[in-house]
């Protein structure tokens, strides 16, 4: 190659690399610049904590463990990593933790300023160092608060208040003094509960968490578990980080609460009840506040037997399925999938939809299910309140107690509007349509009929018309090579659920009597009791 080629070819050489410097040196900067605006000019320390926190913020500790360091991931696994903020945030009452102002870098580290709200302390702030490597957390378990060293953990000494007072509507006592020593009054001692430990690790966990020590006596059944937020009070005491002092607070007891308790009307329920296993649930449909609840009136787990012929058949004229006079025949069995069904006592009846609902007839009222459909029928339950978080602690949500049966009586009694139940007395909460008007005067006749001539005829007052529904509900085969035929009244539970006056209700009374026969035999006279000292109340 001649000397002038080879001059060229250099010259060219350093033409091309002078104008390659300023594109590389723009790419260069470019990228330093989306570096930045994704980091905020942040150190990988700042990144990590900021990143970490706010998974803290979310408490989201499965994220929260991926950004701690492969050492620690192998030292602490992820129960004894996420049990130990849990165990740091109820011993803090705390209800949440946030970030409040810049994450800075710090010897080995970052510093980030938190803040803690709790139940019992306020808000407290306070500054946790994080030892980092690189954008990991180098974490151990004195990490889950501020001002924790090494080997130390969160502690608190509780002081919990005196528990108040239960009374009657009328201001008389239901149950008074300590948690650890409750009277009742001689009326309201079969609806005040008791106290006792918390029966579960999860309760005594959350009990912790609310202040009080894990031992503390709580509300079991009756009224003491249903207001047991509303008599605990809150408790007071010290929270300690190791052996300093973070913070105090003063126990506040609580006010005695009123109730919406009759205790002439709960004294009533329990004489109907007279010791038989089973509950007894009595409302107010123009207030929904709930006068007397007897035995297991919200907490029994039992099947609703023809009580249920109630969401049937609103489910049937809601949808337009049938009307009250479409015709049936009269059989004593109706055959649903092959399934032999037979009436109660294997009887006939028939006629049409609303003289089915009177004399309760399987063979109406099997075939009309089916025409609903299950979709539609759990639909038209759940509209009712079914299936929901029940208004009282204590009640089990997904069965079918006195309670709600009470609630469908108060739904059709006041015209397809429903309340929610309440215990204490209050401002009228907003009703919830669940029965177009005339749907709900179309059952209340039928449930009048029930008691005229039907199968609740000894529910029937002299003072006043009843509108009840009967309902039998077979817990064993009570025909058929399995039964036993000469103690069948043990294998069905009773039902009645009823309000009077039917024009213009002023109680409502649900009954439900396990293992204790026929609804019309047993449960419609025991709700007449109630209803008479309901309708003889002013």
């Amino acid at each position: 190659m001649s000397v002038e080629r080879r001059r060229y070819s250099e010259e060219r050489r350093k033409r091309l690399l002078r104008r390659a410097l300023p594109v590389t040196a723009g790419l260069a900067v470019l990228i330093l610049v989306i570096t930045l605006l994704v980091t905020g000019g942040a150190s990988p320390a700042v990144t990590g904590a900021r990143r970490f926190v706010a998974a803290w913020e979310r408490s989201d500790y499965s994220a929260m463990r991926a950004l701690i360091t492969p050492e620690a991931q192998r030292r602490y696994a992820f129960p004894a990593f996420q049990r130990a903020y849990r165990a740091a945030a109820g011993t803090a009452t705390a209800t949440g933790v946030a970030a409040i102002g810049k994450v800075r870098d710090a010897p080995g580290g970052a510093a980030v300023p938190l803040e803690f709200r709790t139940r019992l302390f306020g808000t407290l702030t306070g500054r946790l160092g994080l030892p980092m490597a690189g954008s990991r957390v180098k974490w151990s378990p004195e990490l889950v608060f501020p001002g924790l060293q090494p080997g130390q953990i969160l502690n608190r000494r509780s002081d919990p208040p005196r528990r108040a007072a239960i009374l009657a509507r009328d201001g008389r006592t239901i149950v008074s003094g300590s948690a650890t020593a409750r009277v009742p009054s001689g009326a309201g001692s079969a609806i005040s509960g008791g106290t006792g430990p918390a029966a579960t690790v999860a309760e005594r966990d959350a009990l912790y968490a609310r202040g009080f020590p894990r031992d503390w006596p709580v509300g079991h059944g009756g009224l003491e578990a249903i207001l047991e937020t509303q008599v605990a009070g809150r408790p007071g005491g010290t929270l300690y980080a190791g052996t300093r002092r973070v913070a105090s607070a003063a126990p506040r007891p609580a006010h005695a609460v009123r109730t919406t308790i009759d205790l002439g009307l709960e004294s009533s329920a329990q004489s109907a009840l007279a010791g038989r296993v089973g509950g007894i649930a009595v409302l107010d449909p123009r207030t929904a506040e709930v006068r007397a609840l007897a035995g297991i009136a919200f907490s029994a787990p039992q099947p609703p037997g023809s009580t249920f012929k109630l969401i049937t058949l609103s489910a049937v004229l809601e949808g337009h399925i049938a009307k009250p006079t479409t015709p049936f025949p009269v059989s004593s069995y109706a055959v649903i999938d092959g399934v032999k069904l037979s009436n109660a006592n294997g009887e006939s009846c028939g006629v049409n939809v609303a003289e089915g609902f009177v004399q309760s007839c399987n063979s109406v009222y099997a075939p009309l299910g089916v025409r609903v459909g299950a979709r539609r029928l759990v639909a038209m339950a759940e509209r009712y309140g079914w299936n929901t978080r029940p208004p009282f602690a204590g009640a089990r949500p997904s069965t079918i107690p006195a309670a709600d049966q009470m609630m469908v009586a108060q739904t059709i009694a006041s015209g397809g509007l429903e309340r929610t139940p309440t215990i204490m007395p209050g401002p009228l909460t907003p009703p919830r349509r669940v029965l177009s008007i005339h749907t709900a005067h179309t059952i209340r006749k039928l449930m009048v009929a029930v008691v005229a001539r039907g199968t609740g005829v000894s529910a029937a007052l002299g003072t006043g018309v009843v509108a009840g529904k009967t309902g039998t509900a077979e817990l064993e085969s009570t025909t058929g090579p399995s039964a036993t035929p000469a103690d069948k009244r043990t294998h069905t539970d009773a039902w009645f659920t009823s309000f009077a006056p039917a024009r213009s209700p002023r109680i409502v009374v649900a009954v439900m009597l396990y293992r204790a026969g026929a609804g019309g035999d047993v449960a419609a006279p025991t709700a007449r009791q109630v209803l008479a000292a309901g309708l003889a109340r002013r």
